[in-house]
């Protein structure tokens, strides 16, 4: 089992070249930027300490998300995080006030914002800072927030819209800079969805998240009538985003020793600051810088550095958290078994079918690649792009399968084609990289050589045939393409973009017949029964 001695040696050498620490450092200054604002305003009538945590809540999660914003999805962002920051103020008063109403709403909400996935990258992202709020609500501690007047909501809002702009502007200049490299375009392109019956995954994600919510909710406010919203949160962050029964098995192991982790950690240090007490803000945002740092690493480091935060919180608010350890042990293993049991009970989702779908996925984008016209130099980094893009999304669907694998075992041990299909994809980003290079370096001469013409067509036939096999359909009637006939051997004939073209072309084609093996048809194809793609 990885011990965390092990993972902290991970942790000294998991970014060499600095670049999780530039983007937590965008993100700790969109945090300090938005409660320099929350504090500014906080004397204005109706406003509490609550507002500050909101605004810590909000910013920290949206100076992550943001990232791979583009312009639309900041002027979408613009709409729907200072309505989402009033909503929440609202339904966080009304959760006080009639208990049963709120539960209700909050479940809706949260499902909503599952649900929306669906439609596509940019619907996944406005739900995603629809959600933020809603969390914010988990998070202030009960008892310390009033439930009279509305100003509250507008002033939320008007936060909330802050925290949007001064994120944007100081993204724009780490990508102006140079300190954060630019999201890609293609990053907004929606996946075609595979045409099966049933739900879909976001669907089976949303009910998960219903059920799951529903069930901490009466759990919580029955057994802990006063601490309701420990085992909320924590059911919530263990379903959500829970890709299939194999991520939320790992992200409920890791939330629930992360946040025994650091529920100890800040149990030890309670009372040792005193309610409202500077050093305890300033410590508050170390600990989050440390866990917005790593959470690159390991979901576990977040995990102890986020509840580590709560008690941090809980102890400035004036409620001693080390009165409270049990319960909140207790109620952060509870929410995390109702997560589990409702993503492996209600309509669970394959951690195979998951990686399989992004398998295929991930060779639909190097067919584009292969098939893209080779004179738009931006379209072919557009394509090579979007490539990259889906192999990180099947690597993020593997990742249990990776941590499953290095457990000790009982006798042989075989690796999971899912693996395999990873590890080869992987093995395509180096040649594909080199091929983008070579059509940007010489865009008007590898089109036109028959050479590379016909390697290429054969590496698309190729992609094209392991797509179909993972898609259980036959491969094409006609089959590949003969291979391309050898260079000429005079040195003088190929130029360096022809070779490179060429040496990549080759590097692709290995690494596709090893997906091969891994997927193979399932029938011959026939003439009369073969469809197109």
């Amino acid at each position: 089992m990885l011990t965390f001695p092990r993972s902290l040696r991970r942790a000294l050498h998991f970014d060499p070249d600095g670049r999780h620490l530039r983007a937590t450092a965008v993100t700790m200054a969109t945090v300090l930027g938005t409660y320099g604002w929350a504090l500014l305003v906080e004397h204005r009538p109706g406003l509490h300490a609550d507002s500050l945590v909101q605004a810590v809540v909000v910013a920290s999660a949206l100076g992550r998300v943001q990232r791979a914003f583009d312009r639309t999805d900041r002027a979408v962002a613009c709409l729907v995080l200072p309505c989402a920051a009033a909503g929440g103020t609202e339904l966080g008063t009304l959760i006080r006030q009639h208990p049963d109403v709120g539960d209700a709403l909050f479940v809706l909400g949260m499902t909503a914002a599952i649900a929306v996935r669906r439609f596509g990258t940019r619907a996944t992202r406005a739900g995603t800072l629809v959600v933020l709020p809603l969390v914010a609500v988990l998070v202030v501690p009960a008892g310390v927030v009033p439930t009279d007047g509305h100003a509250r909501a507008g002033w939320a809002a008007l936060t909330a819209l802050f925290a949007v702009v001064w994120g944007t502007l100081l993204t724009w200049a780490a990508h102006r800079t140079g300190v954060l490299p630019r999201p890609p375009a293609a990053w907004v392109v929606r996946d075609p969805a595979p045409a099966r019956p049933g739900l879909s995954p976001s669907t089976r994600m949303a009910l998960q998240m219903a059920a799951a919510l529903t069930a901490a909710f009466v759990v919580g406010r029955t057994v802990w009538p006063d601490h309701w919203a420990w085992v909320v949160l924590s059911a919530h962050l263990v379903c959500s985003g829970a890709r299939s029964r194999g991520d939320v098995l790992v992200k409920g192991a890791w939330r629930t020793l992360g946040a025994a982790a650091g529920t100890l950690a800040g149990g030890a240090l309670s009372g040792t600051f005193g309610p409202r007490s500077d050093t305890a803000v300033v410590l508050i945002f170390a600990v989050l810088a440390v866990a917005t740092w790593l959470r690159e690493l390991s979901y576990a480091y977040w995990a102890a550095c986020v509840t580590a935060v709560l008690c941090l919180l809980y102890d400035w608010f004036g409620q001693d958290p080390g009165n409270l350890l049990r319960t909140r042990l207790a109620g952060i293993a509870v929410g995390a078994l109702i997560g589990l049991a409702a993503s492996w009970l209600v309509l669970p989702i394959r951690t195979a079918a998951v990686a399989r779908a992004r398998t295929a996925a991930a060779l639909a984008g190097l067919g584009e690649l292969l098939e893209a016209d080779w004179r738009d130099v931006r379209a072919v980094r557009r394509a090579r792009a979007r490539f990259a893009h889906r192999v990180d999304q099947l690597g993020l669907a593997v990742a249990p399968l990776r941590v499953l694998a290095a457990l000790p075992a009982p006798g042989p041990h075989r690796a999971s084609p899912a693996l395999e299909a990873w590890s080869a994809l992987q093995g395509c980003a180096g040649p594909a990289d080199a091929l983008t290079d070579a059509v940007v370096a010489a865009p008007a001469d590898l089109p036109g050589d028959p050479v590379v013409t016909g390697r290429r067509a054969r590496a698309a036939a190729h992609a094209l045939a392991v797509r179909r096999a993972i898609g259980r359909r036959p491969p094409p009637a006609d089959g590949p393409p003969a291979d391309a006939p050898e260079l000429p051997d005079t040195p003088a004939v190929p130029g360096p973009a022809v070779r490179t073209a060429l040496e990549a072309l080759t590097a692709l084609d290995t690494r596709l017949d090893a997906l091969a093996r891994l997927y193979p048809p399932r029938h011959a194809p026939s003439a009369a029964t073969a469809t197109a793609p």
